[in-house]
């Protein structure tokens, strides 16, 4: 006998944790290089240390969180050489997706194109950087996920998290990178509109290679604080 449907099974605790935390951090609750405290928040999230535990494990494996023997779990922090190589892979990685996702997915991946621009000008408009740079990430996305080449998608997600982090805490702070931001995007929509590959390419390699240079500056300004002295300021409302 063959079974040929799956199980669909509920996320444990542990993972529910993972994805809150997960969140915070991308949203800024948490800063860079805070530490984080088992005890303060099971406390906070009304549950035991061992989910916590291992939320915090499953977040180190995503690159989220650093976890020192004796010293304790901290929100990762980047060096201006993690900088560089994270955006050196991004470019790798999404302009291949790109070339996929336009033989592949054409017409799903200009709509959700669109939508996350439409939801950048929103965004712009009532002054949300966190709803931004949502936008931004769904924007990035829209490549990755219609890609159709899993290994694409598996080496984009073990990344995302930092990506979006990055985006939230070192790009909305700095003036103009919203402006020079949202230009991009709407030309690379344009491009991608058209068929016009080289373009597309062009634009994303320009548009990320800005975006490392706007987090190194954040880094070098100081716009992140130390993480020995960065304290957890999660709220967990909600």
């Amino acid at each position: 006998m063959s079974l040929e449907f799956t199980i669909s099974r509920p996320k444990s605790l542990a993972a529910t944790v993972a994805d809150r935390l997960r969140q915070a951090i991308i949203d800024a609750e948490l800063a860079l290089g805070s530490e984080l405290s088992e005890a303060g928040l099971a406390g906070k999230l009304g549950v035991s240390r061992t989910p916590v535990r291992e939320a915090l494990t499953l977040l180190q494996q995503q690159g989220m969180v650093n976890i020192i023997p004796q010293r304790g779990s901290y929100v990762f922090f980047p060096t201006e050489q993690d900088l560089i190589d994270l955006c050196e892979y991004r470019i790798l990685l999404e302009c291949r997706a790109m070339r996929l996702s336009i033989e592949r997915q054409r017409d799903a991946t200009l709509a959700q194109l669109n939508q996350a621009l439409s939801a950048m000008e929103q965004a712009r408009a009532a002054g949300d950087a966190v709803a931004y740079s949502r936008a931004d990430t769904h924007f990035h996305e829209a490549f990755i996920g219609n890609c159709g080449n899993r290994y694409l998608m598996e080496g984009y997600e073990q990344v995302s998290g930092q990506i979006s982090t990055l985006r939230n805490h070192l790009s909305a702070p700095l003036a103009g990178v919203q402006e020079r931001s949202y230009a991009h995007h709407k030309e690379i929509t344009g491009a991608f509109a058209r068929g016009d590959v080289s373009a597309i390419e062009t634009i994303l390699t320009e548009h990320i290679s800005a975006t490392r240079h706007s987090y190194i500056e954040a880094l070098k300004r100081g716009i992140i604080k130390d993480p020995g002295r960065a304290a957890s300021g999660l709220s967990l409302k909600g």
